[in-house]
């Protein structure tokens, strides 16, 4: 494999139950050629995706972790280098798409400290935690036909360019995951490393989503009112192949009939 070019590595770290943005991110990569590189706290979860990639034929390796730490992100990367070695691979692009939403929609009094904190360390700690290691990875890596070394893509939502009742935590933690990314795009473009944040305006497919009470089958069924994951797969498919002269920083997806 050494007289060939070396396999391109996607990492994604948040995939949820596989249903959301990040599993469709796996798929659609696997299925452009990519090797796979999942990071999540549910070892269920990775294992269930990673079968699903390698059935279809893909390259995959899961990483467990208990927390979205400095320590935990350091040992997967340490790991990850391991499984994907330089010159056979190259770890091409990284998307970190954890959320800390889970029960954060609430009103401000009712916030507790664990909440705060644990919006913040999966937002602002792990988001810190995980650049650090694919930024570190990008800066050795040799400039490829679009113009880049690497390409580091985060999952935004509404709540990273404003705040709104019930989401007072939830947008602290967000609104820190755009200002690194920003920070960063105006740092390391100079080095040839993109970095991308995109918001996503709007209720995902997913089937969690799809399990709530009040979502109607035409919801399901109707493109216009809700994101198709896949979709959003196919944006930072876009992202990640963009030629140097013209890069995106900042990318806002959200279905038609969204109110904005």
């Amino acid at each position: 494999m050494s007289s060939q070019s070396p396999k391109k590595v996607l990492v994604v770290a948040g995939i949820g139950n596989g249903s959301g943005t990040g599993g469709s991110t796996a798929r659609i990569f696997s299925k452009q050629g990519y090797s796979i590189a999942l990071i999540a706290r549910s070892p269920e979860q990775l294992k269930s995706l990673a079968d699903e990639i390698k059935v279809s034929g893909g390259e995959v390796e899961t990483f467990h972790i208990d927390a979205y730490t400095h320590e935990a992100f350091s040992t997967a990367w340490s790991t990850m280098r391991r499984r994907f070695p330089k010159p056979q691979y190259t770890i091409h692009a990284a998307l970190y798409n954890a959320s800390g939403s889970h029960n954060l929609w609430k009103p401000f009094l009712e916030v507790s400290p664990e909440d705060l904190e644990g919006s913040l360390s999966v937002s602002v700690v792990g988001a810190f935690a995980f650049a650090s290691e694919a930024i570190k990875e990008f800066k050795a890596n040799e400039i490829e036909e679009h113009g880049k070394r690497g390409t580091l893509l985060f999952t935004g939502a509404t709540a990273s360019l404003r705040g709104n009742m019930l989401t007072s935590a939830f947008a602290a933690g967000k609104f820190g995951t755009r200002a690194l990314a920003q920070s960063l795009a105006k740092e390391f473009g100079k080095e040839n490393i993109h970095v991308a944040h995109a918001i996503i305006d709007g209720s995902i497919l997913t089937d969690r989503r799809k399990a709530r009470q009040g979502r109607s089958a035409n919801w399901e069924t109707n493109e216009d009112v809700r994101l198709n994951p896949d979709s959003i797969a196919n944006a930072y498919w876009y992202l990640v192949n963009q030629d140097r002269s013209a890069w995106t920083w900042e990318l806002d997806l959200r279905p038609a009939h969204e109110k904005w």
